[in-house]
């Protein structure tokens, strides 16, 4: 199995032609960064073959648990649909996945049934208890399963083998936006109670809040205490400082709390990571890959979703970018770009829209992939070094 790395330059000026295709060797990657960037292998074995001839949807979120189990979840059950042409002897996976170190699949749940949710949570005209159009997953400092719907106007939190809903934020098939319809065009960006759309989850370990990209329909980051009563928000639609991408879908894309108290989010079309204060304060702008949201060339930008290295300082950031199907490593502080690796592609160790990352403890990495790829991917930590 061949080990893709390659590095590149993380000077802004050269963004532009790696965001083309034109890779640069690892001789001349960011000389200024004080760190050095991991080199990683990824594992063609992992996970170990589905059982009952499962079938995945698109993995619209990864995030691990403090045993380093691995979840997924997948969208597509709600139609049993994603999986063709395989249907004739396939069966469509469970929505949530849970692996553990192995790879091995150690439960799997999804669409309770509706008489163990609670009263209220349920918008008119639905028939399934998931967020449609899954999108996002974060297990929190107590092991609950955090879920977004890219398609719905929920956030869902749900006990560690998936068989209680512990909070819903939102009310599911109603939206913050005209008429309460989802999609439909506009947002409002306004609502204390609704969502619009979320793209990602993030809770601080602290005290509970719960952090939302309310991204797809709405323009913001809103923050909600841990019984789910808003606290505040922040975000419009625009190109300025502090504003998200008006067009091409999740803008923020995600939310990353850092232990620095930082809070990242992707502004995925304008190819770049926003970092505020947890008061919605901007204080610093990280690009990506300059150029890679232009509209018309059939990409969604270059800011996708990222992660910390598990060192207390994390000093390394990796950002899964699906615009240029690549995983690039940040030296964190200074912004930079260090290295790479991926390129389009089905082999192993190739990506197709990749769309989320997530480490664990002992830095190894997992991707997951949507429209077309469907996957998830592992990566190992390949030159025994340490972050700290």
């Amino acid at each position: 199995m061949r080990t893709k790395s390659f590095l590149v330059l993380g000077a802004l000026a050269s963004a532009a032609v790696l965001g083309m295709g034109s890779w640069i060797s690892d001789t001349q990657a960011d000389t200024r960064s004080k760190e050095k960037a991991p080199q990683y292998t990824v594992d063609p074995f992992w996970p170990k073959p589905l059982p009952d001839r499962w079938v995945t949807g698109e993995v619209a979120g990864t995030c691990v648990d403090s045993n380093d189990h691995v979840f997924i979840v997948t969208r597509g059950f709600q139609t049993g649909g994603l999986i063709s042409p395989e249907t004739v002897v396939a069966h469509a996976s469970p929505p949530v996945i849970e692996f553990d170190k192995a790879g091995n699949v150690v439960r799997a749940w999804g669409d309770t049934s509706l008489n163990t949710v609670p009263q209220g949570t349920l918008g008119p005209g639905t028939n399934k208890v998931l967020p449609n159009s899954i999108h996002g997953c974060y297990v929190d400092y107590q092991d609950n399963v955090w879920i977004g719907g890219n398609a719905d106007g929920v956030v869902q939190k749900w006990n560690h083998s998936g068989t209680t809903m512990l909070l819903q934020i939102g009310v599911k098939g109603v939206c913050d936006a005209v008429g309460g319809v989802c999609g439909s065009p506009g947002d409002l960006n306004s609502s204390t109670t609704l969502l619009n759309e979320p793209a990602d989850i993030a809770v601080d370990p602290r005290n509970g809040d719960v952090y939302i990209a309310d991204g797809y329909g709405n323009h913001r980051v809103v923050v909600f205490d841990r019984n789910g009563h808003y606290l505040r928000q922040w975000g419009s639609a625009g190109s300025g400082p502090g504003q998200f991408s008006v067009g091409g879908g999740g803008h923020p894309h995600c939310v990353v709390l850092g232990n620095d108290d930082l809070v990242y989010a992707c502004d995925r079309a304008q190819d770049r990571i926003q970092v505020f204060d947890k008061q919605g304060n901007l204080k610093r702008i990280i690009p990506v890959v300059p150029g890679t949201g232009v509209p018309g060339l059939g990409t969604a930008g270059s800011a996708w979703d990222l992660d910390f290295s598990p060192d207390n300082k994390q000093k390394i950031m990796y950002e899964a970018d699906g615009g240029n199907e690549v995983m690039w490593i940040f030296d964190k502080a200074a912004g930079s770009i260090i290295g790479g690796f991926g390129r389009p592609g089905h082999m192993a160790g190739d990506f197709t829209f990749l769309h989320t990352v997530v480490l664990d403890s002992k830095g190894n990495l997992y991707t997951g992939e949507t429209i077309g790829g469907r996957r998830i991917q592992r990566f190992v930590r390949s030159d025994n070094g340490r972050d700290d």
